[in-house]
């Protein structure tokens, strides 16, 4: 399997678990500028900011360890353009799905804030 396809059968995966949790899906790979959050949700008056990390069971690191500090500095980024562009004024979170794909289906975690925004 192409980590193309990994990662799109991954966000499927992360997607169908947030909306069986509650969450409302408002954006999928919102772009601004060179960054991108893969997900973007309302949750219990908050706005959460999903990055979904997908690995095969044939890595040796967790896929939340992925997305290191420029990573989070980017979804940041998309998230602050997402915040004034459409003047929310809501408690923002950023959260990491991990998801471990195997033979026999699949290893799901989601960290939720997984980090806080930082100064540039």
């Amino acid at each position: 399997m192409s980590h193309i396809s990994v990662g799109k059968q991954g966000e499927k995966i992360a997607i169908d678990y947030l909306i069986e949790k509650g969450y409302l899906i408002l954006e999928r790979n919102y772009v601004s500028g060179k960054n991108e959050v893969d997900i973007i949700a309302k949750n219990k008056g908050e706005i959460v900011f999903i990055e979904v990390k997908t690995r095969t069971s044939s890595y040796y690191i967790s896929p939340e360890q992925a997305v290191n500090r420029n990573k989070q500095r980017s979804i940041i980024r998309v998230a602050n353009s997402y915040i004034l562009r459409n003047r929310i004024d809501k408690e923002a979170r950023f959260d990491i799905i991990s998801i471990i794909l195997e033979a026999n289906g699949h290893e799901i975690n989601h960290i939720e804030r997984a980090f806080e925004p930082m100064p540039y």
